[in-house]
């Protein structure tokens, strides 16, 4: 199958979740199909990450674009006038004249089986007909997000913002997914929230996966007693909310049991209000991007996901798990995850029964090593990516399928004049 594949960054680094589904699944399905990536790029400069394509594509389309840098006054600017705008900011910010040219060629001269949209923002830059069949990948449901987001905020003014993100973001959402033949999502939770919330029926979902032979526990690194340690990516807000609500209302309860509690903080992009804990706290480390986290995470006597905003799954979980290490999250972090609560991990879903949580796993080495050896089992024996894969391409050649299929029936071809 020849597969077009758009997405509004290249993968690498591979050092964020969407990244990593993306990468893990495009190696695999590179087997199979033949994959061209067309992609938005903010650093045209960047070689490496061009040259490293090859790993997921066969052929590599750039389109230079550029968003303004967080935290600017140009970027705050925006952040203003998209308040008027119908688009929610992280959609516009996407928008691409030059994306959305190159995608009519690409589309009029390969004439690809299949159109896969990786993520709900290079929608934005789509034709208003398409001439082939189409599937939308959904990492997360996105107005989802932001209306957490708006329940969490206590800011007034903060808050209407996130309240005219969250509406436009569902109702540019639920138009976005029926544009598309199939939509598919990471979890069967998701699926069934697109159904009922935006009227969907041709719905999908794969599992999360997790690389089995890359997170494995290293035997000459050993768990320093009374540490945690958290990664992601702090430049995505789920993330930057996990940990300020953590620091500010988890750790000092647990500080009051054990004195010498201590924080590694492990992902890119940390922004200032994050930097802070470090300077307020002299037991919590920032540590920034990291080539590897795998040390980082296996010094700590146990995982967190003090997750309270978000949807999709967090791939951070399963890793977690593949490395045996005994995990404490709220079921907003887990969400979406065939997991359970004494099993493969601990559910704490208030400051109290959190930091209850992580003190059990401390001071209790059995239930820690009980906990590892099962979650490690489990996700080693079901979600390898190679499954994971094998399940998206089943679905991207069932669509091809019923499109065909379609087409028999109302007429329907690889019109070049639909997209003129």
């Amino acid at each position: 199958m020849r597969i077009l594949w758009l997405k509004t960054e290249l993968l690498h680094p591979v050092d964020k979740g969407g990244k990593i589904r993306t990468y893990q699944m495009l190696k695999e399905m590179k087997r199979q199909h033949h994959l061209t990536y067309l992609t938005l790029d903010e650093a045209p400069e960047d070689r490496a990450s061009h040259e490293q394509a090859h790993e997921y594509c066969h052929e590599l389309i750039c389109v230079p674009h550029r968003t303004e840098d967080k935290f600017t006054a140009r970027f705050y600017g925006e952040l203003a006038l998209n308040f008027v705008s119908p688009l929610p900011y992280f959609i516009q910010k996407y928008r691409s004249a030059a994306m959305a040219r190159m995608l009519k060629s690409v589309l009029r001269e390969q004439k690809p089986d299949l159109l896969v949209c990786d993520f709900l923002h290079p929608s934005v830059n789509l034709p208003d007909a398409m001439p082939c069949p189409s599937l939308l990948f959904q990492h997360n449901v996105e107005a989802m997000i932001w209306q957490r987001h708006y329940e969490e905020q206590t800011n007034p003014l903060k808050k209407a913002y996130l309240c005219n993100q969250w509406k436009k973001t569902q109702q540019y959402e639920k138009a976005a997914c029926h544009r598309f033949d199939r939509v598919v999502a990471v979890s069967v939770d998701d699926g069934e929230t697109m159904k009922r919330e935006y009227g969907l029926s041709d719905v999908s979902d794969i599992p999360t996966g997790v690389d089995t032979a890359y997170f494995q526990r290293n035997p000459a690194i050993s768990a320093e007693p009374h540490h945690l340690v958290f990664t992601g990516s702090m430049d995505w807000l789920p993330n930057e909310d996990a940990i300020l609500y953590f620091a500010e209302q988890i750790l000092p309860r647990i500080k009051n049991i054990l004195p010498d509690i201590r924080l590694t903080i492990v992902g890119r992009s940390p922004s200032p209000r994050v930097f802070q804990l470090s300077r307020q706290e002299s037991g919590i480390t920032i540590t920034g991007r990291v080539e590897d986290v795998r040390p980082y995470m296996q010094r700590a006597g146990a995982y967190i996901v003090p997750i309270r905003i978000g949807g999709g799954t967090r791939l951070k979980v399963y890793e977690a798990m593949a490395m045996e290490m005994p995990v404490v999250s709220t079921r907003v972090g887990a969400e979406g995850l065939p997991v359970l609560h004494g099993e493969h991990l601990l559910f704490a879903d208030t400051p109290e029964d959190f930091a209850t949580a992580v003190i059990r796993i401390l001071t209790d080495a059995d239930l820690a090593r009980a906990l590892g050896e099962k979650a490690s089992a489990t996700v080693r024996e079901r979600y390898g990516w190679g499954n994971v894969a094998t399940k998206f391409s089943l679905i991207c050649q069932d669509v091809l399928r019923e499109w065909h299929e379609q087409k028999e029936k109302d007429g329907r071809s690889w019109r070049l004049d639909a997209i003129a």
